[in-house]
């Protein structure tokens, strides 16, 4: 990722294909019922052999390939990745004013246009206002 502008511009993808890949990795794990006998004896005199049902969840990945522990570990780096340009996209956003905030948040993640934007940011807010606003901005963190 270049400069700021790109990280806040994949910072909505980021958090899409975070949520996608844990999707993924929760298909690939599959858990099992797993149920089993054991034999043992009461505690206490007269000891009396006993049969004991033992339950349990086997977790097991099951792969779309013949690496299957392989496919998951791709899955984790590909999650990791973009965990990365989530967190460097809010300490981008973390230096901003409040103001730049909602600006960022409205254009970037949610997709408005400038008009749009005007509107929610309210008061005195022209289309043009903003875009120069959030133009210095990303002039600064250049």
């Amino acid at each position: 990722m270049g400069n700021n502008r790109d990280v806040l511009e994949a910072y909505a993808d980021a958090c899409a294909l975070v949520k996608e890949t844990e999707e993924d990795i929760r298909k690939l794990r599959k858990r099992e019922p797993v149920l089993d006998r054991v034999k043992g004896s009461n505690p206490d005199f007269p000891y009396q052999p006993r049969s004991f049902t033992v339950s349990g969840a086997a977790e097991t990945v099951m792969g779309r390939g013949a690496e299957p522990e392989r496919e998951m570990g791709l899955l984790r780096q590909r999650r990791e990745n973009a965990e990365r340009v989530r967190v460097k996209a809010e300490k981008v956003m973390a230096g901003a004013s409040v103001r730049i905030q909602r600006i960022i948040r409205y254009k970037v993640f949610e997709g408005m246009t400038w008009e749009e934007v005007a509107v929610k940011m309210g008061g005195r807010a022209t289309a043009e206002s903003v875009r120069k606003e959030y133009q210095r901005f990303m002039q600064r963190e250049k």
